[in-house]
């Protein structure tokens, strides 16, 4: 008997508290149905893909941890707004990574097609157009 794997672009996976693992279809709705279907994600973290080729048009910021980005194709420069001013992470190489730390807000910038991985600590996420 055979499988076939989901890809995480299109199958999102919840890590609950329990450390069990739901899979998640991917709709435009996906983000509503989440906070619906998980408790405003208390506890969990979200293990997500995202492919993008552009600048991101909001910033974001996760207090519940620290969120790890990790490149798989192009690059992208992470910018995090920090208490001395922005900083930049240029990811250019797949496998780069960063982790901005809990609160942090932080967003993308990218002219080239982008693919990443996010281990996400989803409660109380925030986002905003302009800081």
């Amino acid at each position: 008997m055979s499988a076939t794997a989901p890809k995480l672009a299109e199958v999102f996976a919840v890590l609950n508290p329990d450390l069990s693992v739901s899979t998640v279809p991917v709709t435009p709705s996906i983000y509503t149905d989440l906070d619906t279907n998980f408790d405003h994600f208390k506890g969990r973290v979200l293990i997500s893909e995202y492919a993008f080729a552009t600048d991101w048009p909001t910033w974001e910021r996760h207090p519940a941890g620290d969120e790890v980005v990790v490149l798989l194709a192009g690059r992208v420069e992470m910018v995090l707004r920090t208490a001395e001013g922005d900083a930049s992470i240029c990811l250019d190489q797949p496998g780069k990574y960063v982790v901005v730390p809990a609160g942090t807000w932080h967003t993308a910038k990218t002219s080239v097609p982008t693919r990443m991985l996010f281990v996400t600590p989803g409660e109380g996420t925030e986002n905003r157009t302009e800081l």
